[in-house]
């Protein structure tokens, strides 16, 4: 089990990671993900001539997911771990496509960054702001003065502006009908957020899946790469700076995913502090 995304050597996202998958099948994989509750990463061989080092393979409880940004960063600073800290970079095959992942530090101070693709900023489909402002028990008063907005890298979330941290923290969505507000979005997830310092580029944020078989997480890597270039659309950010968000908060899983573009491709880097907790 390995928190990804951690804060100071608190919270972050658990994932637990099997580190030899070749024998399970999709249903074992699944059973694993049902059993924790949580999003399972599975490493594979990676297929001859795919130029990769390694295969991950995501599953949530209800179904298999094409990316997952803290399980791949909990399993490749798992297996640098194992290798005792000797791995600077990684080809990781996904259902999403390649990931490139870089290792940096030693001890304590060891941190893996995952790249992620330029990002795309679109509206929402017409008529289904209110549905997901409902959902969420907002009042349209309680967002910042930005449109609500799909964003995305590897999926598409929902990046929903609130006014300040105490109307995000404060939320309490109607879980049932989540997936609903979702399919009619075009999204995987609503990701409301706060932008709670402006000057240091950091943001607070929540995620509530569209239907992973849980309700929120504690750090979604994805969402807030998504978010990333949903800030840097509406001229909130500079580009040359960190982008730091933080994440489970209000689940009592404080959790800090840090972000910085790349000037070569128009991307990401993500990445933070990963911690094992158990074996």
């Amino acid at each position: 089990m390995v928190h990804a995304f951690a804060d100071g050597g608190r919270g972050g996202n658990p994932a637990p990671i099997v580190l030899d998958a070749a024998g399970l099948d999709d249903a074992a994989m699944q059973r694993i993900a049902r059993e924790h509750g949580l999003e399972s990463g599975f490493v594979l061989p990676a297929p001859p001539g795919s130029g990769c080092d390694l295969q991950l393979r995501f599953w949530v409880p209800a179904h298999e997911m094409s990316m997952c940004g803290h399980a791949t960063l909990a399993a490749v600073w798992l297996l640098d771990r194992l290798a005792g800290e000797r791995l600077t970079a990684m080809r990781v095959l996904t259902r999403s496509g390649v990931v490139e992942a870089r290792l940096h530090g030693t001890g304590d101070g060891r941190r893996v960054e995952i790249a992620q693709p330029p990002g795309t900023v679109e509206p929402v489909p017409r008529g289904a702001v209110e549905p997901i402002l409902d959902v969420l028990g907002l009042d349209p008063d309680a967002l910042a003065d930005r449109p609500v907005r799909n964003a995305s890298t590897s999926r598409v979330k929902t990046l929903v502006p609130v006014a300040d941290g105490a109307v995000l923290d404060g939320l309490a969505p109607d879980f049932a009908r989540v997936e609903a507000v979702c399919d009619r979005a075009g999204s995987t997830g609503l990701y409301p957020y706060a932008v709670t310092d402006p000057a240091a580029q950091v943001v607070d944020a929540r995620q509530f899946p569209r239907s992973s078989g849980y309700p929120e997480d504690a750090a979604t890597g994805i969402a807030a790469a998504a978010l990333a270039f949903g800030l840097l659309h509406d001229g909130l950010v500079d580009p040359a700076r960190p982008v730091t968000v933080r994440q489970g908060r209000a689940m009592g899983r404080p959790s800090r995913i840090e972000l910085r573009f790349r000037s070569e491709d128009g991307g990401v880097w993500m990445g933070g502090e990963v911690r094992l907790t158990r074996r």
